[in-house]
């Protein structure tokens, strides 16, 4: 057996490619739109990729389903997903056979209605699976979110419920031996307690996982319920994306370049302008309104959060890094990528009336603006659990997801600063700001880690 499990760090997301050796046939599970590393894999150990499973319809990225049935590949939902274009759908009990590896299905409701689990084993008459692909039904750590479609009129309680049935009449009936394999990792916005380890076991998750351990439905349900980070907005389009006919993904395919002029005038139209430098660099120098989400950081996730697919982009930091910013766009299903600017450097030294620096404070000068000006509206853009850990006094709690939806509630006439953990995310929440006419904003050097390490709240 082939079994490979490929991550996305920067979308703590998990795929699995599974092939036969004896029969040269294989699956690919829950796949990233850019499939390139599958085939690539596929052909190396020559193998063909005849179906792609999906545990469920994925909401916080844009899975690889219709590039692989470009390929040739069956696409497989579990019987309840409801899309639009053609698949099989599959049973809860229903075996697959590759050759000597073999699938089973399992309807695993909870985090979805039609979420499934796919048992694995290396040979068919195995009595301990080699493992099981949980998609976001368990994962390592935590389960599955269920709150998630609620706008489709399925409440989370209702959904909890059918995730306590699934995990306890499913999942823990499986051999404590098994390997678990999630759709995710810490970091996603899937779960709130996940683990950074990308694997683990039934028993392991019997033993230590805090929502397996509940003793009743009751417990469980508001559990899993409460404290849940916002959800990006990104993750309903993403949704509907996914159970949508949509254009696919060419990896090779490249972006014009612009001259300012030409950026200047898509931003008159409408176009977002967004800088995937780091924050120092995107702070010492940018265009004039360009929002910035580092590519080293949680990109599409965050851009995803602040950012409207239903606006062109067009990038405006280093052209060196316009395939990487367009494709990783492209992986939560923001694809209205329409140009890269030509050259940033030759802007910043020509164009000064176009090129602006960003205000960044030190812990020590916001602890004194503080004292000084009695306007300041200070904003926390963590989540609802880092914010429990301490903040920063008078601050509003303002996740990034909900930044946009929010911009209402501060006063652009007023001095705005904003802080994170350690500084990234509050960049991409001051340049937001910036772009929506807020005039007087800064960010903090080193969030909220550098405010408590310097003890100033008192």
């Amino acid at each position: 057996m082939i079994f490979t499990q490929h991550y996305l760090s920067c979308l703590s997301q998990a795929s699995y490619l599974i092939g036969d050796e004896s029969s040269g046939r294989a699956v690919v599970v829950d796949p990233r739109r850019d499939i390139d590393i599958y085939l690539d894999e596929a052909a190396e150990h020559g193998l063909r990729i005849e179906r792609v499973i999906e545990t469920h319809i994925h909401a916080d990225f844009l899975s690889g389903h219709l590039e692989l049935a470009a390929t040739g590949a069956v696409i497989s939902f579990g019987e309840k997903a409801e899309v639009e274009f053609p698949i099989e759908p599959l049973s809860d009990g229903q075996r697959i056979s590759l050759g000597e590896v073999t699938f089973e299905i399992l309807s695993t409701p909870g985090h979805t209605p039609e979420s499934i689990c796919v048992v694995v084993y290396e040979h068919p008459d195995d009595e301990v699976p080699y493992g099981v692909l949980t998609g976001d039904t368990l994962f390592v750590g935590d389960v599955g979110r269920p709150d998630l479609c609620e706008s489709s009129g399925i409440s989370a309680e209702e959904l909890a419920q059918l995730l306590y049935r699934s995990l306890h009449d499913k999942l823990l009936t499986l051999p404590d031996a098994t390997r678990v394999f999630p759709a995710h990792g810490a970091g996603s916005s899937c779960g709130k307690q996940m683990s950074s380890e990308t694997s683990s076991t039934i028993g392991e998750q019997r033993e230590t996982n805090y929502a397996l351990k509940k003793p009743n439905v009751e417990e469980f349900v508001a559990a899993v319920t409460e404290g849940q980070s916002v959800q990006p907005p990104y993750f309903e389009f993403a949704s509907n994306r996914n159970a949508e006919v949509h254009p696919l993904l060419d990896e090779q395919d490249s972006l014009p370049l612009l001259d300012v002029g030409d950026v200047l005038k898509r931003s008159e139209e409408g176009a977002v302008l967004l800088d995937t430098r780091d924050p120092d660099d995107y702070a010492s120098g940018h265009l004039r309104g360009a929002v910035n989400v580092s590519l080293s950081g949680r990109f599409a996730e965050w851009a995803g959060s602040v950012l409207s697919p239903d606006r062109d982009i067009v990038l405006v930091g280093d052209p060196a890094h316009a395939s990487e910013s367009r494709i990783r766009l492209s992986r939560v299903g923001f694809d209205r990528v329409v140009g890269q600017l030509r050259d940033l450097t030759a802007v910043v030294v020509r164009r000064q009336d176009l090129v602006e620096a960003s205000s960044r404070l030190s812990v020590h000068q916001l602890a004194g603006l503080r004292d000084l000006e009695p306007r300041l509206q200070i904003v926390d853009v963590r989540g609802p659990g880092e914010a429990e850990e301490g903040a920063i006094p008078g601050a509003r709690e303002i996740p990034l997801p909900a930044l946009t939806d929010s911009l209402s509630k501060l006063d652009k006439a007023a001095p705005v600063v904003v802080y994170c953990a350690s500084g990234a995310r509050s960049m991409v929440a001051a340049s937001v700001l910036r772009a929506s006419g807020f005039d007087d904003v800064s960010d903090v050097l080193g969030g909220y880690g550098a405010w408590d390490s310097a003890d100033l709240s008192s």
